[in-house]
């Protein structure tokens, strides 16, 4: 007597399959969750804020370690801070920004 487990072995291997995609295609929209910078216009110039979900995280409006307060000049200036920012963040560290480093952005101070 000789018994096909040729279907039984396909079918459990298409389910197999279909589950790896599904976790997969989860796992792929979760990693999209990502940083969004933004900038917008001031009295006085440029800032930019930056969200996570749908959720302002940081909204700088001003240029910051500097003693007066202004607004980036160029939007350019405030989107190249805002990068920044984000690698930062993405690298678990303080979000914080010295002169230094905006000096070495070449920001208009």
């Amino acid at each position: 007597m000789i018994i096909n487990t040729k279907p039984f072995f396909r079918s459990k291997i298409r389910k197999n399959l279909l589950l790896l995609f599904l976790v997969l295609s989860m796992v792929s929209c979760a990693k999209r969750e990502v940083l969004k910078t933004e900038t917008f216009k001031t009295n006085s110039g440029w800032g930019y804020s930056i969200s996570y979900k749908e959720k302002t995280i940081i909204k700088q409006s001003i240029i910051p370690v500097i003693s007066d307060k202004k607004s980036f000049s160029t939007e350019e200036d405030a989107l190249k801070t805002a990068d920044l920012v984000v690698s930062k963040l993405k690298q678990n560290l303080s979000p914080t920004v010295t002169k230094n480093e905006l000096i070495l952005l070449k920001i208009k101070l």
